[in-house]
């Protein structure tokens, strides 16, 4: 089955991009919000919820402060991804997270909530 591509974007209230791109991009941000661990060696990433769950990704495309690209490893299809994107919005000065993912079509609902979870932990752990 083919997986469809979706797109979140997220306000959030913070001026900082240096701040931001720590979250999204760094194994202590993405702790924060994100998974329970998170463990790099070069542009092979694990992350680990729980005691029993882990998914290793490998980071395809990078572009600093701007954008991080995961492939799950587990995933067959090599042209899927999960992006973090930041976009500065110009009338507020804020910045927005815009998230690309790809799902199943049964299963998109379910991610976009998964994805909306992980955005609200984003916000109370981080300030935004």
């Amino acid at each position: 089955m083919t997986k469809e591509k979706f797109h979140l974007e997220y306000l959030l209230k913070t001026t900082s991009i240096s701040i931001l791109w720590d979250a999204v991009s760094t194994p202590t941000g993405l702790e924060k919000w994100f998974a329970d661990k998170v463990t790099t060696v070069d542009k092979n990433v694990e992350f680990y919820w729980g005691k029993n769950e882990m998914r290793s990704a490998k980071i395809t495309a990078i572009r600093t402060p701007l954008y991080i690209r995961f492939h799950w490893l587990d995933d067959e299809d090599e042209r899927t991804y999960f992006q973090i994107k930041i976009l500065m919005n110009e009338l507020t000065n804020d910045y927005v997270l815009e998230i690309t993912d790809f799902a199943l079509s049964k299963e998109i609902d379910e991610s976009k909530s998964l994805w909306n979870s992980q955005i609200a932990g984003l916000r109370r752990n981080c300030g935004f």
